[in-house]
């Protein structure tokens, strides 16, 4: 394990500082995972099952409406087998789930299939406590070539294939049609065109504002798209440094204070920021937000205008971080072939992970989902979704860093300064840009 007390430690530190949207709200990153009580992970009793089939653990961080999707998914391959059995736990939000699974490692009572935030898989993969899957792979006959181009960026790592796509999301653009017809305007492609529409939805009556243009949760994933907008990159391609130091950082966080400041953006408090603006939103009280695909569906539910997505509009290029979660069999499983059995269900069967994306609204993730009927008929019911699927093209992975927890918490520092507290930005990204450095030669 090369850096897995380090990490440990600094990750359990960060556990509950942490904002990454979880519940009700998306997380960074795209996932629905309500966020637990701090309760210390219960150990994943494996072996045998009901009618001695083979029990399999399975820890995830979907709660809420999603949680009961998941619940469902495992029923249906339980009720398919007489000899395996998945017992799914809800360990919390993304990041109690990787504090969870750390103790787990540590006290070797891991379960036997773990739901990672996708940016939380080369902590864990570097640490050697993933299995490697291209063995079972071959053996059924699957190939990364099955899977969605765009959602594999999180999973290879030395040359080992660690996890596999499952909850995914991205950034998109969701915008109240109805308001924008009102004005006549058409819907933004570009950065001009998103000062200019969010300038023109702005409702000021004598000092308050009524109604703002923009919005999005307080979150690194918005930013981090933007600065690949801007033709930036997050880390440098050394991984020894941050990758917008040439201007795209000032340039993102500028775009967006003037915005602020006539209205055009509201940027919410930071705490359930995700739900903020979600009712925000839906209540007409903003025109468009930067939200995860992963909201399409609830969204759909309770808008009472005309609803649409758009990819996230261009600075120089089109472009968008994904999010969401992966799943990984641990290394430490005595119940590998189980695990796997199950595992390939959800990859391949009708009544797997594929029914669970038709009811969740993530996004399908193999070209097996892609071309299925049951996914053409829901994208010709809520084109909507599958705007957030064509949005993939411009799919980036900038942010992939073993140390990249202890980097998020610090790029949320600046920008709790530079949003809330209107300091310098130039100076801001400069110390941010410092204590990376530090963090990443650790």
């Amino acid at each position: 394990m090369k850096k897995f007390s380090t990490v440990l430690m600094a990750t359990a530190m960060l556990s509950g500082v942490l904002a990454g949207c979880g519940g009700g709200q998306e997380q960074s990153g795209g996932g629905t995972g309500a966020s637990s009580a701090q309760t210390p992970a219960p150990a994943a009793s494996s072996g045998s099952g009901s009618g001695g089939k083979v029990t399999v653990q399975f820890w995830h961080s979907l709660g809420g409406k999603n949680g009961e999707y998941i619940d469902a998914m495992i029923k249906r391959f339980n009720e398919s087998q007489s000899k395996v059995e998945v017992v799914g736990t809800f360990q919390g939000s993304y990041d109690e789930m990787v504090t969870k699974l750390q103790q787990a490692v540590a006290a070797k009572s891991e379960p036997d299939v773990a739901m990672l935030e996708r940016a939380y898989v080369q902590m864990f993969a570097d640490s050697d406590v993933l299995e490697d899957l291209n063995p079972y792979m071959k053996k059924s006959g699957l190939s990364e070539s099955d899977f969605t181009p765009g959602l594999m960026g999180h999973s290879t790592f030395n040359k080992k294939l660690v996890s596999l796509p499952f909850n995914r999301s991205t950034p998109i653009l969701h915008i109240n049609k109805t308001m924008l017809d009102e004005k006549g305007l058409a819907v933004p492609k570009t950065w001009d065109d998103l000062k200019k529409v969010a300038n023109a939805l702005v409702v000021k009556e004598g000092n308050e504002y009524k109604r703002y243009g923009l919005s999005m949760p307080y979150d690194t994933w918005y930013p981090i798209a933007m600065i690949t907008e801007a033709k930036g990159k997050f880390f440098d391609d050394a991984g020894k440094s941050i990758g917008f130091a040439g201007g795209e950082g000032v340039k993102v966080f500028q775009f967006l204070k003037d915005m602020q400041s006539t209205g055009a953006l509201y940027y919410p408090p930071a705490q359930d920021s995700g739900n903020i603006v979600n009712t925000m939103f839906t209540s007409g009280k903003i025109g468009m937000m930067f939200q995860s695909t992963g909201v399409i569906g609830s969204l759909s539910d309770n808008a009472k205008f005309e609803y649409v997505t758009a990819f996230m509009p261009m600075d120089q290029v089109y472009a968008n971080p994904t999010g969401g979660a992966n799943v990984a069999m641990m290394a430490g499983s005595k119940n590998k072939q189980a695990a796997w059995e199950f595992l390939n269900w959800a990859m391949t069967d009708s009544k797997g992970a594929l029914q669970f994306v038709l009811d969740s609204g993530y996004l399908p993730f193999t070209k097996k989902m892609v071309e299925s009927q049951q996914m053409k008929d829901l994208w010709a019911k809520q084109p909507a979704r599958k705007v957030a699927y064509d949005q993939l093209q411009y799919a980036v992975d900038t942010n992939k860093h073993v140390n990249w927890t202890q980097v998020n918490q610090e790029f949320l520092k600046a920008i709790q300064a530079i949003m809330y507290d209107n300091k310098d930005i130039a100076s801001t990204l400069d110390t941010f840009k410092k204590e990376t450095e530090r963090i990443l030669k650790q």
